[in-house]
């Protein structure tokens, strides 16, 4: 295969990279920034915890459910008018990090009250035996014992959000996605399509590397 139009396209296809890394970083970090509280209201409020509100917990658990039942591509359609709101266009990747933060939040709300969920009961008992209060035991106890757990799930995320932002592409939000449908997909260029995918594959996998080396440091059980 020629790699004709990859040379041609090499200034492009970095700045579509580095698109898609700015979209997949700033949106885990605002999807991070929303999701561990909403993981935190889904535990402490769930059956037999430090606050049990089971219309509170049903509540938020239904919006987290609705959104995360809602396929991506829908998503962004539903963003769109919001977008426009806020920065005034619903193309590029700043338009498309709207949409995958409300995707992706939802999932990390989940993922950390699963982690929460696995920390000993005993744990907590003892806390609240000293005299803890419920911030001290959500911040001194619940997320310290959890933050393996926790990662793990932001790392998870991180990856889905690579996969959603190529997906965001094929509705202009720029990035690797929207090269790999415009140019390798809808122009004919296999060696563009080609370098694409291989460079998101990269991505995925530094990304996974970086978790797993986090976790494997945190983790001193």
């Amino acid at each position: 295969m020629s790699f004709e139009h990859v040379i041609a396209n090499y200034p492009a296809i970095l700045w579509a990279t580095l698109e898609t890394l700015y979209m997949v970083g700033l949106s885990l970090f605002f999807s991070t920034l929303l999701g561990i509280p909403i993981g935190v209201i889904l535990i402490i409020t769930s059956p037999g915890h430090l606050s049990p509100n089971p219309y509170l917990y049903k509540m938020v658990g239904t919006l987290v459910n609705i959104f995360r039942s809602v396929p991506y591509i829908v998503l962004i359609l539903w963003t769109i008018p919001v977008s426009r709101a806020l920065i005034g266009s619903s193309f590029g990747p700043n338009a498309a990090i709207l949409s995958l933060i409300a995707g992706s939040a939802p999932f990390v709300g989940r993922l950390v009250e699963s982690a929460m969920r696995e920390v000993d009961r005993g744990v907590i008992e003892a806390a609240q035996a000293m005299g803890a209060n419920r911030w001290q035991i959500i911040l001194k106890v619940l997320l310290p014992e959890s933050l393996p757990g926790i990662i793990s799930g932001i790392t998870v995320t991180a990856v889905g959000l690579v996969g959603y932002s190529a997906m965001a592409g094929l509705v202009a939000g720029g990035g690797l996605g929207s090269m790999a449908w415009n140019l390798g997909y809808n122009s004919f260029q296999n060696d563009t399509l080609l370098v694409t995918t291989v460079l998101l594959i990269l991505i995925v996998q530094l990304t996974q590397s970086i978790g797993d080396r986090l976790v494997r440091a945190i983790d001193k059980r």
